[in-house]
């Protein structure tokens, strides 16, 4: 049996796995990524990853599937436990009629991922909060990122917000604890980082303004506003600076034995206007966080 989905207006330029979330419900990145490899998943007659943007009058076509086979034929639901539903829902910063924010834990993936078997959206799905709509992502935080997060209520909003994040007209504010002193108080970290699609070679500009909060020898408590999004900004720019963020394994100069293995960044604060009226948001620092803060003798007074 083949199943096939036009793209329409609506999901121009939305990557294919998000897609078919969109269209079938949630669905196990690494099922996906399984399909697509495959072959059982084609997007206009041809193998794809699962990063590949979809375009107005795409065609994706599906080929004998079903999302919740298992190998032995089996069939599996897929659905978070109840616990972290209310974990995640006693972190609510704002919950209004068009949008939520919370303080995200860290760990927790925004959105499905090879390796992730919980995330953010497919938690609230579950939640009263969304009963009669369904939560719409309008931004990423890496999966080991705390603090604020936006999770949009309706369509309409969802896309506004997303536009807002694009024209750079949401402003963000990360705090991080790195190794070492940092020489400058202030300033700007400006990079050509480079990251890969399906082989190419893409170089992209990142900025980042920066101001040091407190530091000592051993670590510097930064706050950080990213003017650009990129994947891994901060965490990338602090490592080509040679300050690597505490608990960073993927860029880091030195592993020291007994430092908490959480990522020093956390989202702190959001800001943006809609018709006029300002929207700020801010997200208390976790207990993790603070605990380094106090061994490492840095000071954050707010």
């Amino acid at each position: 049996m083949i199943k096939s989905f036009v793209v329409d207006a609506t999901f121009n330029n939305m990557r294919l796995d998000r897609f078919l979330r969109n269209k079938l419900g949630k669905i196990p990145q690494g099922l996906i990524e399984k399909k697509l490899r495959t072959g059982k998943i084609k997007l206009n007659k041809k193998k794809v990853k699962s990063s590949t943007k979809v375009t107005l009058n795409d065609k994706v076509e599906l080929f004998n599937l079903d999302f919740r086979e298992k190998p032995n034929g089996k069939k599996i639901n897929f659905k978070p436990s109840n616990t972290i539903i209310k974990s995640n829902e006693k972190s609510i910063i704002e919950n209004n009629e068009n949008f939520i924010v919370i303080n995200k834990d860290s760990g927790i993936s925004v959105q499905g991922g090879t390796k992730s078997k919980k995330n953010l959206i497919d938690i609230f799905k579950k939640s009263k909060i969304f009963e009669n709509t369904k939560p719409y992502s309008v931004h990423r935080l890496d999966k080991d990122t705390s603090g604020v997060f936006i999770i949009a209520k309706k369509r309409e909003m969802a896309q506004l917000l997303t536009s807002l994040f694009r024209l750079r007209k949401i402003h963000k504010t990360y705090l991080a604890i790195c190794h070492g002193e940092l020489e400058k108080n202030s300033g700007e970290l400006n990079d050509n980082l480079i990251r890969y699609d399906n082989g190419k070679k893409i170089v992209e500009k990142a900025k980042t303004i920066f101001k040091v909060i407190d530091k000592n020898s051993e670590a510097s408590l930064l706050e950080l506003k990213p003017i650009t999004g990129r994947k891994h900004q901060l965490r990338k720019q602090l490592y080509n600076i040679g300050h690597s963020i505490y608990g960073d394994e993927k860029y880091k100069h030195i592993t020291l034995k007994g430092i908490n293995k959480k990522l020093m960044l956390h989202s702190y604060q959001v800001k943006f206007l809609i018709n006029d009226q300002k929207h700020t948001y801010k997200a208390l620092l976790p207990d993790y966080f603070k605990n380094l803060l106090k061994s490492k003798r840095l000071n954050f007074l707010n």
